[in-house]
């Protein structure tokens, strides 16, 4: 069992580290996020049936985009500072590798989305005191790190990887932000439990199977 865990938290250490010194993956994700969420701010007039209409779809938004501008940085990082080489020659499991990763790119965003959130709350009068959306909130941040970190990989090697990555992520996690919206508008309408489960099932439903599918890949990827 160490030898899974031992060196998958080495890797995760490494990107925390990096990230603390560098501060080049949460702080643009939530610069991103909180300019996107104004421009709604100014955008929307405030009524309460406008704004739980526009609510869910500019938090997502702003989550999402805020997310990809951190992926695209996962590798980059790597690339740049011949990180990548040094990943490659590890006598470890790729799926190791990818948890690892995987791990840090997840704890990034969550991180970005919880100052946002407060910010969003007062702004949108969002309720966060709702232990479903909590739930939600984990799951599609847990989908949209395992769909991104391995396209990331993918694009980091091509020359427009700003452009690829989108392009890649997008179509395969249009169930988890459809799914992340609806909840999240069932929330903003307080709706029980029962309207926006279904949601969140759907987005654990991916979470598996991606993350499955994405640990077995990830070697290949890695060696392309």
């Amino acid at each position: 069992m160490s030898a899974f865990w031992r060196p998958m938290l080495a890797v995760l250490w490494k990107d925390l580290m990096l990230e603390a010194r560098s501060r080049e993956v949460v702080a643009p994700m939530l610069l991103f996020a909180l300019l996107v969420v104004v421009v709604f701010t100014f955008a929307v007039d405030p009524r309460p049936a406008l704004v739980a209409a526009v609510a869910p779809g500019a938090l997502w938004v702003s989550f999402t985009f805020a997310g990809i501008l951190g992926l695209t940085r996962t590798f980059a990082l790597e690339k740049e500072k011949g990180g990548m080489e040094g990943l490659m020659l590890t006598p470890v499991g790729r799926d190791v590798l990818y948890t690892g990763k995987l791990l840090g790119s997840f704890l990034f965003m969550l991180l970005a989305e919880a100052v946002m959130l407060p910010v969003f709350a007062a702004l949108f009068n969002f309720p966060l005191l709702v232990p479903g959306f909590w739930v939600l909130l984990v799951l599609a941040t847990l989908g949209f790190a395992a769909v991104g970190v391995i396209f990331s990989a993918m694009a980091v090697n091509t020359r427009a990887r700003e452009i690829m990555l989108p392009v890649l992520f997008f179509p395969i996690a249009v169930p988890v932000i459809i799914a992340a919206v609806q909840a999240t508008g069932s929330v903003v309408r307080g709706e029980g439990w029962s309207e926006y489960s279904r949601w969140i099932a759907l987005t654990s439903v991916f979470d598996v199977v991606f993350l499955a599918v994405a640990a077995t890949t990830f070697g290949f990827v890695l060696e392309e």
